[in-house]
């Protein structure tokens, strides 16, 4: 049996400095939402100008041994994160985020929307949106967390900054202590890979295989994706989010290939809370 080691020797996070309130701060627990990450992001601001730029980068070394055997020492670059966003009108932004993992071996648009604010209840998205499926997806930039290494169920279970083109609405009502949000997108959807990939066994995170699902919807029918999330100031916040569509195609040319449209559905619960420890905070 195989057996392996890793031991990681340094972590980092680099961020570029903020001279806004738009901080990423360690208690934003008791300020904002998940879906209010997409905006609370590092950024450099210059006045009376209308786009702010920032960005972070994520590198560790690790240590690893297998079987006895040591390769020994590495460095790895592994996300390069650039952010870009305007102010287009009082009423209207747009952000973009663009992504270097692993050096330029993966180059992708995680998001990239223009919004439009109608009211506090409701709002318009569209462009390339992040799916609201769990808490991580949305809010899964490194200056927030202490690790380099995103969580298994974020990866593995579920398809971790899965991202698509579509359009949707959110918005959020407030009372005393409590926030509640809500968001809805319709956005391309699923393709094969889930039941036909390198893993050969269902994968949900395979759908990020397939860049052109920018461009084109595999199955022809929409993805439908939504969330609802509950939060108190002082307790923390509770989320629910569903997220499911057709991953097959019953023609192609005119010519039947499946009896039956196939679908997948997720269903997601995630709770997020600081809990206090010898006047530390352990986040959740």
């Amino acid at each position: 049996m195989s057996h392996k080691i890793y031991a990681a020797l340094a972590l980092m996070n680099i961020c570029v400095s903020t001279l806004s309130s738009q901080t990423s701060d360690r208690d934003s627990i008791q300020e904002s939402m998940n879906m209010d990450a997409v905006y609370d992001r590092p950024f450099l601001t210059f006045d009376k100008f209308p786009v702010n730029l920032g960005g972070y980068l994520e590198a560790n070394s690790i240590y690893s041994v297998e079987d006895g055997l040591s390769e020994g020492l590495s460095f790895q670059a592994r996300r390069l994160t650039l952010f870009v966003s305007a102010s287009i009108s009082k009423r209207i932004k747009f952000l973009t985020e663009l992504e270097f993992e692993n050096g330029t071996e993966e180059i992708a648009i995680e998001f990239a929307s223009m919004d439009i604010s109608l009211h506090p209840l409701l709002n318009l998205r569209g462009g390339i949106v992040l799916n609201p499926i769990g808490s991580f997806n949305q809010n899964h930039d490194g200056p927030k967390w202490e690790f380099v290494e995103r969580p298994d169920v974020s990866t593995n279970l579920l398809p971790a900054t899965f991202s698509n083109a579509g359009f949707g609405i959110y918005g959020k009502a407030y009372k005393g202590a409590w926030t509640l949000g809500y968001e809805a997108y319709l956005t391309n959807g699923f393709d094969t890979s889930i039941i036909d990939n390198e893993e050969e066994r269902t994968f949900l995170a395979a759908v990020k295989e397939n860049s052109s699902r920018f461009e084109e919807n595999f199955s022809g029918n929409a993805l439908l994706n939504g969330k609802f999330a509950i939060k108190h100031r002082k307790l923390g916040e509770l989320g629910i989010s569903y997220m499911g569509g057709a991953y097959n195609r019953k023609e192609v040319d005119g010519l039947q290939v499946d009896t039956k449209s196939r679908r997948a559905d997720v269903l997601a619960l995630d709770l997020n809370t600081a809990i206090k420890k010898n006047g530390n905070k352990v986040y959740w």
